[in-house]
């Protein structure tokens, strides 16, 4: 096997071409130079190649996995170039992309990289994930030439989150519980999840810690003593397709079973890989919001 740095320097004399044509776009790291109209790229973080399908931008290199069902077809396109945690930097440097994108995950190999073609961290997270979801379908539809394209996305986004704001008004507080096989953390205002009570305006049922994002690990008898009337699930190990107990499972017990949720059947399992694995992609954020619509619309 061949050394990062034995590749890095073969890719230092072949690739990273000038930039005869190029443009600035807003990235995680602020404004950053890149090709204009790159044809071959390799894209690194799910919810970027979520939102650059929605766009109809094709894409050359990604990720071993897919994880989402409606970029199935698009994934087995292009060609694997590695992990979300770990590039394979020898297919890189075969493939000789115009440009990469991380993000989230693997947005710490933007450096190492950067040795192989212009690369850009476009992650989505924070507080203001939506708002950062709608610059980074500006940005790329700026770069690929798609403004258009983009400013209906951007426009079918906000009907969406409109009408989700609608139907989930005056129906009562919610507590986002993230299952882990028998683990339960719960996710307040200020964590990764924490848009859908700000941008829906949801009441939450209690307040949790917003410091982890790897949420607050909670008790069953936490989540009885919330009485939520709206319970949102997310099943990690149905994210990741890992083996133990599904989130129906764990959360079958006496005290959740004492909920306003659980009472009424208004608990929501969302589709974790959305949320998980792509959250800020274009379509993932849409397919989570359908969700909700249907779900709080759902008689009790």
């Amino acid at each position: 096997m061949r050394s990062l740095v034995q590749i890095a320097a073969a890719a230092v004399l072949f690739a990273v071409p000038a930039l005869a044509d190029t443009l600035t776009v807003e990235t995680a790291r602020g404004p950053a130079e890149v090709p204009a109209s790159p044809e071959k790229i390799a894209v690194f973080d799910l919810s970027a190649f979520d939102t650059l399908n929605a766009l109809g931008v094709s894409v050359a290199g990604s990720v071993d996995k897919a994880y989402l069902g409606h970029l199935k077809d698009a994934h087995e396109k292009a060609e694997v170039v590695g992990s979300l945690f770990e590039p394979d930097f020898e297919a890189i440097n075969a493939m000789q992309p115009d440009l990469i994108i991380v993000g989230s995950r693997s947005s710490e190999q933007l450096e190492p990289l950067s040795k192989f073609a212009p690369t850009i961290d476009m992650t989505v997270w924070g507080d203001d994930l939506l708002g950062l979801a709608k610059a980074r379908i500006e940005a790329y539809g700026k770069l690929f030439d798609r403004a258009d394209k983009a400013s209906a996305l951007s426009a079918e986004l906000d009907e969406k989150l409109a009408k989700a704001r609608e139907t989930v008004a005056g129906k009562g507080k919610a507590m986002i519980v993230m299952t882990n096989g028998p683990k339960v953390s719960a996710y307040g205002k200020g964590s990764r999840f924490g848009w859908l009570h700000q941008a829906l305006e949801l009441p939450e049922a209690v307040e949790t810690s917003s410091e982890n994002s790897h949420g607050e690990a909670v008790s069953f008898e936490f989540i009885r003593d919330a009485n939520p009337d709206w319970l949102l699930v997310i099943d990690r190990s149905v994210a990741i397709g890992a083996e133990g107990a599904r989130a129906d499972e764990t959360l079958d017990n006496a005290l959740v079973a004492e909920t306003t949720a659980w009472k009424n059947g208004q608990v929501i399992y969302l589709n974790a890989a959305d949320l998980y694995i792509a959250g800020g992609g274009a379509r993932s954020i849409m397919n989570t919001l359908d969700l909700l619509i249907e779900g709080f619309n759902k008689p009790s």
